[in-house]
Parts: C-alpha cells; sequence; structure tokens
C-alpha cells in the first residue's frame, strides 16, 4: 500500500472514530471532545505555519479573537443570521492575517515572533478600548434562539458535537491535502532551508505570506465556530495565554505532523481535567509532565510515533 493511501485511511479512520465516541462516550465527554475539536482546528492553522513552515507566530491569538468577534459583533450588534455572521468572521480573519503577514514577513526569526505578539497585544487593547461594543473583560453572551445554521438548534450537545466533527474533518482533510501538494512541500523546504528553496526558484515570500494567511484563516474559523457553538466571546481569547496554547499543543502533539494538533490539544485538556480533581496544584503536575514529555518526546506525542514506527505519516 503507498504512503498516500495509508495516510488517507488513517485520517478517514480518526474522523471515524471521534464518530463512533458520540455514541459509546458519557454525556461530559461528549462536550469536552467537542470543545476539543474546535481548539484542534486553532491547533491546526498554527501548526500549518510554526509546523510545517517554520515561522513562530505568538500572536495567533489575534487571528483566533478576530473570527470570534467577527461573527460575535455581527450577530449581537447587528442582528445578523449565524450564516452570513460565520462568513463576516471568516473574513475578518482573512484579511486580518493579510494585513498581519504582509506586515510581519518584513521581518524574520525572532523579530517576527515579537512583531506577532506586539499584534496581537494590539489586538487585545482595540478589544479593551471598545468595550462599549466589545464588552471589554467582560465578554458576551450570543443568545441561545440565535445560534442557529440552515435551520438546526447547534445549542444541544448532539448537533454541536456533529457540528464541531464536520468543522474538523473538512480542515483536517484540508490540511492533509495541503501538506502532501507541491505548495505544502514547498513551505516544508522553505523551514529546512529557505535560502536553498530560494536557489531553487521558489519565491519563498510569496510562499510565507499565503502560509501565513491560510493559518490565520484556519485559526479565524475556529474562534469563529466557538463562538457560535459554545455561545461566548470575550477578551481572554486575545491574550498572550490563547497565543501560547497552540505552541504548547502543538509541540506536545508534534510539530509538523497532521495528527499532532488533535493529540496534543486533548492530551493537554485531560491532564489539567484529571490533575485539577486530584489537587488544586494541577498546574504543578501538569508542568512535570510536560517537561517529562519534552525531555523524553522531544518531537511530541505523533512525531515520536512516526520517527519509531510510522514514517510515512504526514
Amino acid at each position: 500500500m503507498s504512503d498516500t493511501k495509508r495516510s488517507h485511511l488513517l485520517h478517514l479512520g480518526v474522523i471515524a472514530v471521534l464518530f463512533a465516541l458520540f455514541f459509546v462516550l458519557p454525556a461530559y465527554h461528549v462536550g469536552n471532545l467537542s470543545r476539543i475539536m474546535v481548539l484542534a482546528v486553532y491547533a491546526m492553522g498554527f501548526n500549518l505555519l510554526f509546523g510545517y513552515t517554520g515561522l513562530l507566530s505568538l500572536g495567533h491569538a489575534l487571528f483566533f479573537a478576530t473570527g470570534m468577534y467577527g461573527l460575535g459583533m455581527a450577530m449581537n450588534s447587528f442582528g445578523i443570521a449565524a450564516e452570513p455572521a460565520l462568513l463576516i468572521g471568516l473574513i475578518c480573519a482573512v484579511v486580518m492575517a493579510a494585513v498581519v503577514g504582509f506586515l510581519a514577513l518584513r521581518t524574520s526569526g525572532v523579530a517576527f515572533m515579537i512583531v506577532t505578539l506586539m499584534f496581537a497585544q494590539a489586538g487585545y487593547l482595540t478589544i479593551l478600548y471598545f468595550g462599549a461594543y466589545t464588552r471589554g473583560d467582560e465578554g458576551f453572551v450570543i443568545p441561545q434562539p440565535d445560534r442557529m445554521i440552515a435551520g438546526i438548534d447547534i445549542t444541544g450537545e448532539t448537533a454541536r458535537y456533529f457540528a464541531a466533527l464536520i468543522l474538523f474533518a473538512v480542515v483536517f482533510l484540508l490540511i492533509a491535502h495541503v501538506v502532501r501538494s507541491p505548495f505544502g512541500r514547498t513551505l516544508v523546504a522553505i523551514r529546512e532551508n529557505e535560502e536553498r528553496t530560494r536557489m531553487l526558484g521558489y519565491d519563498t515570500d510569496r510562499h510565507k505570506l499565503k502560509a501565513v494567511i491560510l493559518s490565520g484563516t484556519i485559526s479565524g474559523l475556529a474562534g469563529a465556530a466557538y463562538a457560535l457553538l459554545f455561545g461566548y466571546a470575550g477578551a481572554t481569547f486575545a491574550t498572550v495565554q490563547y497565543s501560547i496554547f497552540p505552541l504548547l499543543w502543538v509541540l506536545l502533539g508534534g510539530a509538523g505532523t497532521t495528527l499532532g494538533p488533535i493529540i496534543g490539544v486533548a492530551f493537554m485538556f485531560y491532564l489539567i481535567d484529571l490533575s485539577s480533581s486530584v489537587t488544586q496544584a494541577y498546574m504543578l503536575i501538569a508542568g512535570v509532565v510536560l517537561v517529562l514529555l519534552t525531555l523524553f518526546a522531544p518531537q511530541g506525542l505523533a512525531g515520536e510515533l512516526r520517527r519509531r514506527v510510522m514514517r510515512w505519516l504526514p
């Protein structure tokens, strides 16, 4: 069996397992998985830029929050229905990613990290400054009757889970296709040796800009979906913390792997959930486990799996 067919079967298998889990897991874990899948989409957007292109952004919360507030304010302030509001959130994320990418890519290395961080902080302060519209730190709730897609109420457990699954499946398969396409392979070449890639005739600047835009768009889509599915938009999601989270998820799961984001999000989510049920010092337990994983599985869980067993893993 070719590596491409193995990859297709693996990705379809992951989606099938998530579909089946809905029917066997208790309601508590079903609710957790809904959240995990949406956050995994956010991590996939980050992974495309960091894991495959080699660009470390510390400002991805800006894109997540842009999609979230684009949808949330369209619905709350202007009474727009969920479907067009979702499109508005997506367009806002595309525009924001294009602007940030165009400006931030004039730098590289540590400077790129700092510039993206400053953009994210500017976005967070903007949310606070226009608190009369955004409700600042308090945020705002999207009314339950408004959270309808194609006439389906997605506030219920079943509808929300399958909406999150559809979103995850589409982005998961899209990423799997992108990383195996000539564009994706060029991004990996840029990550490994940008100068040599440029000498081979590739426009590395254009490819990196496309990567930033696609990455920011996926992250913004996750933010818009999060607000719609869970009914809340708040400034917390624009803080540095939510720029660090996807980095941790991707490093834990395996940077530069398509499975890494979902594994990393699920692992960290349940690590904190389980340790917090044992002690109030749950962050200490989580920190120790993360350090041990970094020491003994430096390529992340999926990265180690690829290194040891499944070398064909994309």
